[in-house]
């Protein structure tokens, strides 16, 4: 590699003397510093290949610098990269598998049940907000810069939540946890892109979130230990002090192979000359302060709702509901001219936003998301009081989709690889997940042997996995390599947006659900429990399993369970129709980054 770069270099000083001079080199000239001769080689030929090494003159800094990255680095860092981003993987999947086993413990210490789904609609909106200023961090300023920050986020929202004494605190550590992790693992996901070809991008983006096999089954054991023998909050405040050391080698080594590139002469940064205040309004553009404010107020005001009704006095009728609506929706609606006409850099290139695979694809994952939300949030809930499973047992079914997906992502990765095609496997995956999502209704009754319940979640696996992984080869799939950031936050943001939509949706039918199916199924005795009942998981399964109590809360989480289960199987149904806006893009074809890749 150090030959090659050294070519480059000789090849780009005969490219200035014919600038400078109008003369096209010599034979001589055009022979390499390492005794090689190009002299069977036209002067367009070397240029060409000069450019080669060089990254591209117009990207941002951010881009140039990981261009310069894999121009110039060797396989060994290449594969320390992989490794420590797997590692980061690891933590993200044992943190996220421990969470969510005890989020429901958590809030219901608070007596705050059934605030689950709104504290995932303000996380979801406030991480899919993120997406753009990340993006803007990770183009800008670098990768390894975002890679630091992000944790640095995660971290103090791991330090709030093992700490919290009230909903609030819990609240506001949730969103800065839940931000830091999503940036974390979709900065991740973006140096896998600078970093792999495109026909091998599957690959490596399964390589990578492989780990989630390891998690679990060992996720749900450690969450039900923490809970139980140790302490929850030491659930989060493990990974507070883990996440930094894990995430530094991935910084160490992006640093010093930038610097190396630097001291080579790839990557040049010229001064930008301008003033501190200067630079604080260059930011702002280039971030689109105004648009990520207006984008984030907006879905926050008109998706809460949904999920705050129920608690209402005046429930839809009340003038704050239908004003957080109104006000909400005309937020959304501005955001679009916002970007359009007045932010000077806009997020993304227009040519993409009209591309049919691009919003196919964005639709995709937005209609996905909110399918399963529209009932996952209670799901870990549901398996602990109507299958009377414990924690770890709860996790283990919970989490077969990381089980299956760990193992089959490899295939479909290897599949796009031999096929150079991605869209015949979501042509085969979106029916099967609709099939499979409209059967766990049936299944999903009381008394219902759990076998069949866990029979549904491996086909869905298999099939949401699948959609997950085509949905980000598609989208880098018409992107040019200084776009990536871009097309893959525009991803992120989709889903997310359609997290929080999930999540409202699954909120609304739980609080206009349970309640009332308490209050007319619970025996006369406890009816007057019914509020802490409904608030209150552990008072839930305080009643014994066959007791008439127990079989009501049983018969009520079913009720709401099988109208969360036919909203998403209805949704889900849209999907085929955005798969059929996706162009079947072959793979093999693109050349999307250089160098020394996976």
């Amino acid at each position: 590699m150090r030959g090659s770069w050294t070519k480059g270099l000789t090849q780009l000083k005969h490219r200035h003397h014919e600038s400078r001079t109008g003369e096209q080199p010599t034979a001589t000239e055009l022979s390499t510093v390492d005794g090689t001769s190009d002299i069977h080689k036209t002067p367009e030929q070397v240029m060409e290949e000069a450019d080669d090494e060089k990254p591209v003159p117009y990207g941002q800094h951010g881009v140039q610098a990981v261009e310069a990255v894999t121009l110039t680095w060797s396989k060994t860092s290449l594969a320390v990269v992989y490794i420590t981003m797997w590692s980061l993987y690891l933590v993200n999947a044992f943190q996220s598998s421990i969470t969510s086993s005890l989020t429901p413990y958590v809030i219901s210490g608070f007596e705050l049940h059934s605030l689950i789904p709104v504290i995932s609609v303000v996380s979801n909106v406030m991480c899919g907000a993120a997406y753009l200023p990340i993006a803007k961090t990770l183009d800008l300023w670098g990768r390894s810069q975002g890679i630091v920050l992000m944790t640095t986020i995660a971290t103090v929202g791991l330090i709030l939540m093992a700490t919290c004494s009230d909903i609030a605190t819990y609240c506001a550590a949730q969103v800065f946890y839940s931000v830091g992790f999503v940036g974390i693992i979709y900065s991740v996901d973006v140096i896998t892109s600078d970093t792999s070809a495109l026909r091998n991008r599957g690959l490596a983006y399964a390589f990578t979130s492989s780990p989630y096999m390891i998690s679990a089954f060992a996720g749900p054991t450690a969450a039900e230990s923490f809970y139980e023998t140790i302490n929850w909050r030491w659930g989060f405040g493990l990974f507070a002090i883990l996440l930094p050391f894990v995430a530094a080698p991935l910084v160490v080594t992006l640093q010093l192979n930038e610097r190396r590139a630097k001291k080579s002469g790839v990557l040049r940064r010229e001064p930008s000359g301008r003033v501190w205040w200067q630079s604080i309004w260059h930011y702002l553009l280039e971030f689109d302060a105004l648009g990520v404010i207006v984008l984030a107020a907006g879905l926050v005001l008109f998706l809460l709702p949904f999920s705050l009704a129920g608690s209402t006095a005046q429930a839809w009728e009340s003038p704050s509901i239908i004003a957080m609506l109104v006000v909400g929706f005309v937020l959304l609606l501005a955001f679009g001219p916002i970007e359009r006409y007045i932010a000077r850099k806009p997020f993304i290139p227009f040519h993409l936003l009209v591309s049919r695979t691009l919003l196919g694809t964005c639709f995709l994952s937005f209609t996905y998301q909110i399918a399963y939300y529209c009932w996952a949030s209670y799901f870990s809930s549901y398996l602990q009081v109507v299958n009377d499973l414990t924690i770890a047992q709860a996790g283990y079914v919970s989490n077969t989709f990381d089980v299956i997906s760990g193992a089959w992502l490899l295939i479909c990765g290897y599949l796009i690889r031999r096929t150079g095609r991605f869209k015949w496997l979501l042509i085969c995956a979106v029916p099967l997940h609709v099939l499979f999502m409209g059967l766990m209704i049936y299944f999903r009754q009381p008394h219902t042997n759990i076998g069949y319940i866990v029979m549904c979640q491996i086909f869905i696996a298999f099939a949401g996995s699948t959609i997950i992984l085509c949905e980000q080869v598609s989208v880098l799939s018409v992107a040019e390599h200084g776009d990536v950031a871009a097309v893959l936050a525009l991803l992120g943001l989709f889903g997310y947006m359609g997290g929080a939509v999930g999540n409202s949706i699954s909120g609304a039918i739980w609080t206009n659900t349970l309640p009332q199916a308490l209050e007319r199924l619970l025996p006369d005795a406890v009816k007057p429990q019914a509020a802490d009942i409904y608030g209150d998981l552990t008072q839930q399964l305080s009643f014994a399993m066959g007791t008439p109590a127990r079989e009501a809360i049983i018969e009520a989480y079913a009720i709401a369970q099988t109208r969360m289960l036919a909203a998403g199987t209805g949704v889900m149904a849209f999907a085929l129709l955005w798969v059929l806006m996706i162009r079947n893009i072959n793979v093999k074809e693109v050349e999307q980054v250089k160098g020394t890749l996976f």
